[in-house]
């Protein structure tokens, strides 16, 4: 078993409050969990208005299709409009 841990910083371009960044970050969120079946948090900056940090996690079977996946979410959200994704690190456990 593998656990696949990918951590993404954002800059959020728009918001000018915090309530801007959470509609931004809240949308991305539940995109990336229902498309990919993974389980995503905000984890850093969370009084920033500007930026973000997003965590999310994966259990595979195989630590490939673990990587395989977390660079196809990190490839998604990088494409999102509202939020420019600035850095990501994968790490497997």
């Amino acid at each position: 078993m593998t656990i696949g841990v990918l951590q993404m910083d954002f800059l959020i371009p728009g918001a000018r409050s915090l309530k801007e960044k959470r509609r931004v970050i809240n949308s991305l969120k539940q995109q990336v969990s229902h498309r990919y079946n993974c389980s995503i948090a905000e984890t850093d900056f969370l009084d920033l208005w500007g930026r973000a940090q997003l965590t999310a996690c994966v259990v595979s079977n195989e630590s490939r299709h673990a990587n395989d996946q977390l660079n196809e979410i990190a490839r998604f959200a990088s494409n999102k409009p509202g939020a420019e994704l600035l850095d990501y690190r994968i790490e497997m456990l």
